[in-house]
């Protein structure tokens, strides 16, 4: 009521001027007519806006197709048909002319972005000789000025833009500048600062790993191991060492997947002590890794401690025995397939079984002599090479 009445003070007037009869009306009829007139207008204002913003869309699409036209012939002209390093001329060395990319055109703050928008297509279409024109261009044109501006900017969606720029064209950016943005709140800041510090550091690539507060979502490892797996010159280090010391949880279950890509045998130590975590999803990814390691030496280990793990370890575990194939293990195998009512259960051991070659032929034929019709149903299914382990 309070709000009507403070509408009436304000539209009142409007009404009473043009609805003569205005105030004869009854209160619902008043109320009808305000909130009328309220949505005539809020209508008329949403749909102007509708129309200026496409307009203004439209417009900046025809210019930036005009700019991006323009500064493609010259990026062509001038940086990908490059007189001297088609005549052989180490690129370094070759002479480059930025007296086109200076005109007063360049003066505009949006012909410069769009700059950097071409420069970063052409950096990620070409590779070698142009992509070291590309980056000189850029710095001699102190457009990386521009990006560490945008890297300092209080909005999280400028910086991120900022570190695609540095990132695409390759420059170097100080180790307190990206290790902060690392840990940051922003989901999307923190991966792309991540993949930056991992692609433009020049001491330790990999030294975020240390202060990672943050969890590594699923997304972000894979975006990670294709920029760590993908990247020519990385150092790569021991994993080992943030398995043993990291508290971040989603940092070790990372290492132990690069450590399996880059068969790091060396980190084994380490991760049998992980088997002591309380996590039981830390040691199903660690009995995993051991297993695709073929750390055999950790076979008994891995029996012994069989009974008394959730089922995901016992799948893994009965995984890592099938990896292994050493033979020492084929009647605990036998016992966990004719034991087991576990679906999962029964269907590793007998894939791990079957694993071991010629070694249990002779058992698993038995086994399909002699067991019920759906562990023979399993047996002869896991028994089919074209089936992945």
């Amino acid at each position: 009521m309070v709000a009507f009445i403070t509408a009436d003070s304000l539209f009142g007037p409007f009404f009473r001027k043009y609805f003569y009869y205005y105030d004869s009306y009854p209160l619902v009829i008043q109320i009808a007519i305000f909130l009328t007139g309220v949505a005539i207008s809020t209508t008329f204002i949403a749909y102007s806006s509708i129309l200026f913003r496409r307009g203004r869309g439209y417009l900046i699409d025809v210019r930036t197709r005009k700019i991006n036209t323009f500064l493609d012939n010259l990026i062509t002209d001038h940086i990908i048909f490059n007189e001297d390093v088609m005549n052989g001329v180490a690129p370094h060395d070759a002479e480059l002319d930025i007296t086109p990319f200076t005109k007063p055109v360049f003066k505009q703050k949006w012909v410069k972005q769009a700059l950097i928008d071409r420069l970063m297509y052409f950096s990620s279409s070409f590779s070698g000789d142009r992509n070291v024109l590309f980056r000189r261009l850029f710095v001699e044109l102190e457009l990386e000025k521009l990006s560490f501006k945008k890297i300092k900017s209080v909005f999280n969606s400028t910086k991120i833009l900022g570190l695609v720029e540095l990132t695409s064209m390759g420059i170097a950016v100080a180790d307190v500048i990206i290790l902060p943005l690392t840990n940051s709140r922003d989901r999307k800041l923190r991966s792309e600062a991540r993949i930056a510090y991992i692609k433009l550091s020049k001491n330790d690539p990999f030294k975020f790993f240390d202060d990672a507060t943050e969890p590594l979502l699923l997304w972000d490892q894979l975006e990670l191991f294709k920029i760590i797996t993908t990247t020519e010159g990385l150092t790569i280090p021991n994993f080992a060492r943030w398995i043993t010391y990291s508290p971040n949880k989603s940092i070790v279950s990372f290492c132990l997947k690069l450590v399996m890509h880059y068969n790091q045998s060396e980190a084994i130590p380490a991760i049998v002590k992980l088997l002591e975590t309380k996590d039981h999803y830390l040691r199903v990814d660690a009995i995993n890794c051991l297993g695709k390691l073929k750390a055999e030496g950790v076979e008994s280990h891995l029996v012994a401690m069989y009974n008394n793990q959730p089922l995901r370890c016992q799948i893994e575990i009965l995984k890592a025995l099938g990896r292994f194939a050493s033979g020492n293990q084929i009647n605990f195998l036998r016992t966990e397939f004719i034991r087991s009512t576990d679906f999962d259960i029964k269907k590793n051991a007998a894939r791990s079984l079957i694993s071991h070659g010629i070694q249990t032929k002779e058992i698993v034929q038995n086994l399909i002599d002699t067991a019920t019709p759906d562990s023979a149903i399993i047996l002869k299914h896991c028994m089919n090479p074209l089936i992945k382990y």
